[in-house]
């Protein structure tokens, strides 16, 4: 039997993309939404991940708009003294259960569905009864999916495995009940970084871990990336000023690190990835003491004692234990428009800050009529993998920023939105630093987006 819902908007997938752009949506319209999710509850993809896991940025940038994640805490203690707050997995999961629960179904005008997926048709499924629910035709779909992250809990490693060879995914490492002889752990980014300094603050010696890491990522600093203006304004001034003064992207990076922006792991070894999650210099420190980098290219096959890679081979330990960190965690799709007549297709819009980007398309599209409207004020830009990828994502968020500041409403409502990582007080709540910060922001951005437009 089909069961119909009356609903303004269906938002497929209740991830932290979808729940932002829900949360803002229904601050500023009277509008009935539908969320449907495969997952059992909201949150997305935390719900799978490894228990040791953490934001890699500030709490206060990740969530949704109306409530801050986190209560702003700075650190006191610990090699994160100074640096603002990063929720684990449980905060975070806890965190998208009470936005549901105490904001959104207490609205009455929000629905969940679970444990289903959408189809075809404006129709939802559920993977439990099977039930089929409907939406009318004037309902508005919006994809809050298309840049779902690929994790290896639920992504098999792309590379053979022989039967006889131990391999978990990073999420079983914490249940480990018997240590081998050697760690083998694949994958270059922020997984893979954050097994390593799990591993090591568990008592694992940094010669017992054997790290294949096809590609070495620039990321960023830590303690330039805070929800503080003065810190994350200089930092895009900095990141402008570096890119004015560039010859190619390599040497862009170059200058990123002198001026404290960009980190990287070996000093030796010139980056080809760019994700660029933050890390912190205690972390960085850590993973420096790990010797056994193998570079050569992406696993092909893993046999008992032996792997087999793109560009040559390696011996391992009979009983190692391979901890897979491979998936792409980022996605890659086509930046379409977020507005289309068919769905709305969540994207980031200032570079990177995906929370903020959905909460910045719920407030347009409850407050603009057309959608070449909605989609000039807000043009989606892309995830960053290569250097040249992170200079495209940096042009057209500084122009996306320029664009949707423009205009009054909606500066006045970003400029109150801890997940606006530019958000800027009013000039009689601005230090002299901040303003310093914003001076040279204003003056460097021209020449140093130029510059990057050259680049690429």
């Amino acid at each position: 039997m089909t069961h119909f819902v009356q609903a303004d908007y269906l938002v497929v997938g209740a991830g932290a993309m979808g729940m932002a752009f829900a949360d803002a949506l229904i601050d500023h319209a009277d509008v009935r939404v539908a969320l449907v999710d495969r997952r059992h509850a909201p949150g997305g993809h935390w719900l799978d991940a490894y228990p040791f896991a953490r934001l890699h940025q500030a709490s206060a940038f990740y969530g949704v708009a109306s409530t801050q994640l986190g209560d702003g805490r700075v650190q006191q203690f610990g090699p994160e003294a100074g640096l603002h707050d990063r929720a684990d997995v449980s905060e975070i999961c806890a965190y998208y259960a009470h936005i549901f629960n105490d904001r959104m179904a207490s609205s009455g005008r929000v629905e969940f569905y679970n444990n289903c997926e959408y189809v075809a048709d404006r129709s939802v499924v559920s993977h439990i009864s099977g039930r089929i629910t409907e939406v009318p035709s004037k309902c508005k779909i919006v994809d809050a999916r298309y840049l779902a992250p690929d994790i290896p809990a639920v992504t098999p490693p792309r590379f053979g495995l022989a039967a006889d060879v131990r391999m978990i995914p990073v999420n079983n490492l914490a249940r480990t009940m018997d240590a081998p002889s050697q760690y083998v752990i694949v994958g270059s980014g922020k997984t893979a970084t954050d097994a390593c300094i799990w591993l090591l603050a568990h008592g694992v010696d940094e010669s017992a871990i054997c790290w294949v890491r096809p590609r070495d990522p620039w990321m960023l600093n830590r303690a330039v990336v805070q929800p503080d203006p003065e810190v994350f304004l200089g930092m895009a001034a900095d990141t402008m000023e570096a890119a004015a003064g560039a010859t190619s992207l390599e040497h862009l990076f170059l200058r990123l690190e002198d001026a404290g922006v960009m980190i990287r792991i070996d000093t030796s070894v010139t980056p080809t990835m760019a994700k660029t999650p933050t890390l912190a210099r205690w972390e960085l420190e850590k993973l420096r003491s790990i010797e056994h980098v193998v570079r050569l290219g992406h696993v092909r096959l893993i046999e008992r004692g032996r792997i087999i890679l793109d560009e040559g081979s390696l011996q391992i330990s009979q009983d190692a234990l391979v901890v897979h960190c491979a998936a792409s965690g980022l996605r890659y799709p086509p930046t379409i428009p977020i507005w289309a007549p068919s769905v709305i297709t969540l994207q980031p819009i200032r570079a990177g800050f995906p929370c903020f980007a959905a909460a910045l398309a719920g407030y347009v599209e409850a407050t603009r009529d057309h959608d070449a409207e909605k989609n000039r004020l807000c043009p989606s830009t892309p995830y960053p993998n290569s250097l040249g990828t992170w200079a495209k994502m940096q042009v057209l968020g500084t122009r996306a920023a320029i664009s949707f500041g423009s205009e009054p409403d909606i500066k006045a409502w970003a400029d109150t939105v801890a997940l606006n990582p530019a958000r800027v007080p009013p000039p009689e709540g601005r230090s002299a630093a901040l303003e310093d910060s914003l001076s040279r922001l204003k003056a460097r951005t021209p020449a140093g987006i130029s510059r990057l437009v050259k680049l690429l």
